[in-house]
């Protein structure tokens, strides 16, 4: 099934109410937008990408004045509302202005012509009294045929400036179609996949579909050097040949983490739906 530039652009808006944070004076939406196609899609659609993107910063801007346009309703709700909660704060673009890119897809994430997929990006603020920097929060929104998913993902934002060369937390050593590789931990989250468009992963594992994009997840606590692991995965992870508990519930599509993670020892087997094995090991000082 084929899209008209009008359902890539409603998609957009879509993402966009979903990927909100709202703050005392301010309701803020994410300023970038990300729309990738199928590479028959993209060569369709080429040439009116130009017009895409100013109708799509236009769709946005009316939503955004849709949402705080106040009707007859909402105008009697919120003077009940303010009586106890005050007045919800308006949506404002987090951004100077809206930027919106279409890209043809080149790793093979979007089986038909029909499929898309959307990531917004919000840039969260620092939480300083527990310690946490700023961070950027990604909604992914995949189309394919009937279906819709929708996937959260926040991750460290880099600090711009000068590098401070990272300390090796543990190494990952596997072998994979490409070979034999070797990956050092220095994060305190690193995922582990097949990838893709739909999926950045931080270790990319070439090997069958048995493997999942977003497989599985190692989580380092800051305040006691513990890692953990966390199966992202639809056949399962496993540490030292026993498989460990499903780290992520399907809600109506939407996939979301739930809490359930595995203490890894000093040194672990894990396996990825039993095809492809990592060797972890801790660095120890």
């Amino acid at each position: 099934m084929k899209h008209t530039p009008a359902d890539l652009i409603d998609a957009i808006v879509d993402n966009m109410r979903q990927n909100l944070e709202e703050l005392k004076y301010t309701t803020l939406a994410p300023s970038r937008y990300t729309v990738y196609l199928s590479q028959a899609e993209f060569t369709r659609l080429e040439g009116i990408i130009p017009r895409m993107q100013a109708e799509a910063a236009r769709a946005l801007d009316e939503e955004m004045a849709r949402v705080n346009r106040p009707s007859m309703l909402r105008s009697m709700a919120r003077k009940v509302s303010q009586l106890s909660t005050g007045r919800r704060p308006p949506l404002e673009n987090a951004g100077p202005r809206w930027h919106v890119e279409f890209l043809s897809d080149t790793d093979g994430d979007l089986a038909a012509p029909g499929d898309i997929i959307v990531h917004s990006d919000l840039i969260l603020a620092p939480d300083l009294e527990l310690g946490i920097g700023e961070r950027t929060r990604r909604i992914t929104t995949v189309r394919s045929g009937d279906a819709t998913t929708t996937r959260e993902r926040v991750t460290d934002t880099d600090n711009l400036g000068p590098k401070i060369p990272a300390s090796i937390h543990a190494r990952l050593t596997y072998s994979d179609n490409l070979g034999n590789h070797d990956y050092s931990l220095v994060r305190d989250l690193t995922t582990i996949g097949r990838g893709g468009q739909a999926h950045p992963v931080d270790v990319r594992v070439s090997t069958s579909e048995d493997v999942s994009r977003e497989h599985a997840r190692i989580r380092r606590d800051t305040s006691t050097g513990q890692f953990y692991l966390i199966d992202l995965s639809t056949l399962g992870t496993t540490l030292n040949g026993r498989h460990v508990p499903r780290g992520v519930d399907d809600n109506n599509g939407v996939k979301r983490e739930n809490g359930q993670e595995t203490a890894l020892p000093a040194r672990a087997r894990i396996g990825l739906a039993e095809t492809v094995f990592l060797d972890f090991e801790q660095v120890i000082r």
